[in-house]
Order: structure tokens, then sequence, then C-alpha cells
């Protein structure tokens, strides 16, 4: 006997049809023998929904009050499957995530878990109970209830997967893997078999929506092996796992892209010393993520510093900076709007040099300019126009020639 956790996403419990299909997964894998503790994210769109009824309520609702407006989605969920797995002559129970014991940062709206308190589970499951969580929630030590951000309820179904030291952890969701690209907009985009760690944690830190960076990061640290499979289809799915089988022979493995992106210019920055660290010290105290950094020079002397964001953050850094502006010593704030970042990924970068200069070549032949790159020993990113994102998105998937099953890459020697 062992100890699956199954992960159902927003789409895979979309309706009662879903929720009823999604609990014959569960059921066959109980039937095996094995221990079943399950996390759902809330119905299709049904986040949404609530989050456009707060703005009908406040034009800037708050973030304590949208977090317990928004953890009832998931309850919504818990409490339908529990009853189907019921209703099936299968022993299972409901729980939030703080009945759960998932602990977590004192921040609204984007929490990190701290601590799972697992007994209460572990209890359950010694009774015989499929034990059903709801994903993306957690409890403050202030007995606060708290949400986990974006893809939430992966980080969810990962940790306690750790904490439970489950077999594997099963991610469901609406489509049967990983692939070396978005399926829906890359057309010749094909399924990985396997993909390492650190790979998945890039690719989904620039933007593939398959699993969260939380969670990828969580099975790497804490060893748990992950699998991406269809929840409506029987396919094997992707294993995430620390090393994958070199028979692709792929230098680069995946192409992410993601768009929403902000060029953000601090302009006339007087310390060159300490302005950095103010400004980036500022910035991740109110829990705002920059990326891309580049910083240039005045003939004044002064320091003109650019770095990319979210636009979901813009607002929170504009006014961050501002509330500032007299400690940090800058002069003025601008942004640009209309980006996207393409990257590439591929732990076979590491020992093969030339990548990034075939990358910036293929973007250059197919007139799509570059405004700012990073790079790191497994990715390079560049951020692009927005109107330029889905075609150097294919560009680069071609180049790589990641359209082409199990051939070997090569890279040019210019």
């Amino acid at each position: 006997m062992g100890l699956i956790v199954q992960k159902f996403g927003g789409t895979s419990v979309g309706d009662m049809e879903r929720i009823k299909n999604a609990a014959l997964r569960v059921i066959e894998e109980k039937n095996r023998g094995n221990d079943v503790v399950v996390v759902v994210s809330a119905m299709g769109k049904t986040t949404d929904g609530l989050v456009d009824l707060a703005y009908q309520a406040s034009a800037k609702p708050s973030k304590r009050e949208m977090d317990m407006l928004l953890t009832t989605g998931e309850q919504i969920t818990i409490s339908l499957l529990t009853m189907v797995l019921l209703e099936s002559g299968y022993n299972a129970v409901s729980m939030t995530g703080w009945q759960a014991g998932i602990e977590t940062e004192d921040i609204h709206g984007n929490a990190r878990i701290t601590n799972i308190n697992s007994d209460r589970v572990q209890q359950n499951l010694r009774d015989n109970r499929i034990v059903v969580v709801a994903g993306f929630q957690g409890m403050a030590e202030s007995r606060e209830i708290t949400t986990l951000g974006r893809g939430g309820s992966d980080t969810t179904a990962v940790a306690l997967a750790a904490a439970l030291n489950a077999d594997r952890c099963d991610i469901y969701t609406d489509v049967n893997g990983v692939y070396t690209s978005d399926p829906r907009y890359v057309k010749n985009a094909r399924k990985l078999s396997s993909v390492a760690y650190d790979e998945m944690l890039e690719l989904a830190n620039l933007g593939a929506g398959v699993l969260h960076p939380r969670a990828v990061e969580f099975a790497k640290n804490h060893g748990v092996p992950l699998v991406v499979r269809s929840s409506m289809e029987k396919q094997e799915g992707t294993m995430i796992e620390e090393e994958v089988s070199m028979e692709t022979g792929l230098i680069v493995r995946g192409v992410a892209f993601e768009e929403e992106i902000i060029r953000m210019t601090v302009i006339g920055l007087e310390n060159e010393i300490t302005g950095l660290s103010s400004i980036f010290t500022t910035l991740a105290k109110n829990h705002i993520n920059v990326d891309i950094i580049i910083q240039s020079k005045t003939e004044t002397g002064s320091i003109n510093l650019s770095f990319s964001i979210k636009r979901e953050s813009l607002e929170d850094a504009v006014e961050v900076l501002q509330n500032n502006r007299g400690q940090l010593g800058f002069s003025s704030i601008e942004h640009e709007s209309g980006l996207a970042k393409v990257s590439i990924v591929g732990s076979g970068m590491i020992s093969n040099p030339g990548v990034a200069a075939q990358m910036f070549e293929a973007l250059a032949n197919n007139q799509i300019p570059i405004k700012m790159v990073s790079t790191s020993e497994i990715k390079v990113s560049a951020v692009v126009d927005e109107a330029k994102m889905l075609k150097a998105a294919e560009v680069l998937h071609t180049e790589f020639n990641l359209d082409k099953a199990q051939e070997p890459q090569k890279v040019s020697a210019k």
C-alpha cells in the first residue's frame, strides 16, 4: 500500500460531470490499494466570478476580505467531490486548508506555506478515509485565513505530498503532460516524457502554465516524484524528476512565453553604490517581484535603472517607489507596457556554447527586435513586443528542432 496525492485543477472540476470524472480517478487509485489525498481548485471560472463580485462591492477591495471571499470557491469543490465519493460507497472527508493543517505567512493574497501539521490528515488516512483538501488556502499564526496566490493548489498538493512522505503526486489538468511549448499556440509542440526539476522550474517561472513554480520548488527540495497528466484522457503523463534521459538529445527542451510584461525605469538615481540595493529591497519588502534588470549611467553621473515586472504589479510598484522617493533618491519613473517575454530552456545549454547567439540571430532574421535580455545556465529570455510574442515562440521552437521528435539539435558555430 502506498500514498498518492492527486490534484485536480479548475477545468478538471469545472462542472458536476467533471467532478464525477475526477471521483472515478480517485476511486481507481483507492482500488489499487493506495491511501489517497485529493487537492482541488475552485470549479472552472468560479474564482473569476468572485473577483468580479468583489469589484462590484469595492473599487479597491480589502486584501483580507478578498481572501475570505476567494477561499469559498475551493470549499464548494471539496464538498461536492466528497459527496460523490460517499455516494459511490467510499469513506471520504473534506477539509479546508486550515483544517488540513496548512500554516502560512501572515500575508494576504500571496502567502507562502511555512509548515504543515498533518496530524489530522494522517488520522483520517489511518481511519481509511479518502481526504479531500481545498487547495490555494491556509491559515497564518494570527488565525487569519490566507490564500497562496496564482497556482496555489499545485503548491498545496506538492507540499502535502512532502509533509506526508507520499509515494507520488499526480497533477491532473486539461493537458496530458508537459509540452515543448504551449500546444494551444505553437502548432507543432510535442509532449515530453520527462523533464528535470530545474528545467521545469525555469519553464514555470517563465510563463509555462502547467505547474506553479512554488510547486516545482517544493518537489525538488523534498524529492517528491511529480507527474503531470490529463484528467480526461488515460495517457502516460510527463514525469518531473531530478535527471532526465538524454535519449532525446535536446539542448533546448522548451520554449515558454508570457505576456503583460512591463518595463519600468527609475530615472536619475543619485547614489550608485546604495541606490540599487535600496530600490530592490524596498520592492521586495512589498512583495513585488522583479525580473530582468538593466543599469545605465547618464552623462551627469546619475543612474537610470530599468527592470521588468508583471502588469498586475505595476500599480503597487509605482505607489511604493513614489512613497519612498525622497529616501531612494531618484527624479522620476517611467514605464512601458505592451511587452512580452519569450524564453528557451534546457539543461543542455550548460555544455553547448552559442545557444544565445543562435536565439538572437533567429529573432533578428524574423524582424523581432529584442528590448531586454536575461540569461542563466539553462535559460535565455528576451523581452519583445507583445504583438510579436507568438511569432517569436514559433520561430524559436522551429530553430531548435523542438517540432521534430527525438532528433538531436545542433547549435550553429556563429
